[in-house]
């Protein structure tokens, strides 16, 4: 018990220490489509999942979670109509042989469409200054393989290796008024996830820490920026735990979690998920210092190994955002 309460402080330590160093380039980030959200219930709960037991989801997430997985094999799919025509898919895959004996092995992929941008140059040979160059074919990709481990039956980690491109299309520079150069704008990086999961024992209180997206500085020609380094910290509980209602046939999940990126300010986001028969799910979230999307909703339905999960933001001036995701578990 010594020894995973030493875990537990050191591993918040190095989170605090890390949030700190992270707001030391605030908002100096790139890669920011790592930061969206395209599973549909982490979306309905605000991202609030760093204890969250998720399947091979818990790989866009918190890793460790999925050491939880008894389930031999584990798929799941989403669909993301983000802002500005923007569409992010995820995909994630886990197997977990002799029932996690050896762990829960995962692999992860997103796959980001920026639909149709029109490419200019500039120009001194026309009245606009500028001169149209067609379409630009721009997109990002990640791709992961996750490992996670219960190291006894209260206490897991886990993390992930990834593979991060983005192709911003390929620039075209005048050297001159009559002579151009072209550049192209790709880049691909490693990048790295981990956390911890701890059961507490206490009814249903877990306690969870994860890190995302953390990488070495990389540049597009001169501009130097890092992956959107994100540190979270979270509890949740089954509220029906602390009552005298029926906790088997449902619950109702309270969880609470602080987020420290290097992307934005520090945020608080809140979730419930009410859970009937393990067959219907109604869930909400609440994120503080949002500018648009700081509420969500979702729901999700069960059966036979198939879960349907759909989230709705309310996005303000970007009007709303919708989000489905498949999953089947064998």
């Amino acid at each position: 018990m010594k020894s995973m309460t030493r875990q537990l402080l050191l591993t918040f330590l190095l989170l605090s220490a890390g949030g700190m160093f992270a707001q030391d380039k605030l908002a100096q980030t790139g890669f920011q489509f790592l930061s969206v959200v395209s599973d549909a219930r982490g979306a309905a709960l605000a991202s609030t999942m760093a204890t969250t037991e998720m399947h091979s989801s818990a790989l866009f997430f918190n890793p460790a979670t999925m050491a939880t997985s008894e389930k031999a094999f584990d798929a799941s799919f989403s669909l993301n109509e983000w802002i500005a025509d923007i569409r992010h898919n995820n995909v994630s895959l886990s197997i977990a042989p002799n029932g996690g004996q050896y762990g829960v092995f995962g692999l992860s992929m997103q796959v980001v469409d920026y639909g149709e941008i029109l490419g200019t140059v500039a120009t001194n040979t026309v009245e606009q200054g500028y001169l149209d160059i067609g379409e630009l074919d721009a997109g990002a990709f990640a791709t992961g393989l996750g490992y996670a481990k219960r190291l006894n039956d209260r206490f897991s980690v886990g993390g992930q290796v990834k593979y991060v491109m983005q192709d911003l299309g390929r620039s075209v520079i005048p050297a001159s008024d009559s002579t151009k150069t072209t550049a192209e704008n790709d880049l691909g990086v490693m990048a790295f996830d981990f956390g911890t999961y701890y059961q507490t024992g206490f009814r249903s209180l877990a306690i969870g820490f994860a890190v995302r997206n953390f990488s070495q500085e990389v540049s597009f020609v001169r501009q130097g920026f890092q992956l959107p380094l994100t540190f979270n910290i979270g509890v949740s509980m089954n509220l029906f735990d602390l009552t005298a209602w029926d906790s088997e046939q449902q619950s109702v999940m309270f969880a609470v979690q602080a987020n420290n990126a290097r992307s934005r300010s520090e945020q608080v986001s809140f979730a419930l998920e009410y859970i009937y028969r393990d067959l219907i799910s109604l869930r909400g979230g609440y994120v503080t210092e949002a500018d648009e999307n700081d509420v969500t909703f979702g729901l999700g339905v069960a059966a036979a190994g198939i879960t349907v999960d759909y989230a709705y933001t309310p996005f303000g001036l970007f009007d709303n955002v919708q989000r489905f995701s498949v999953r089947f578990t064998f």
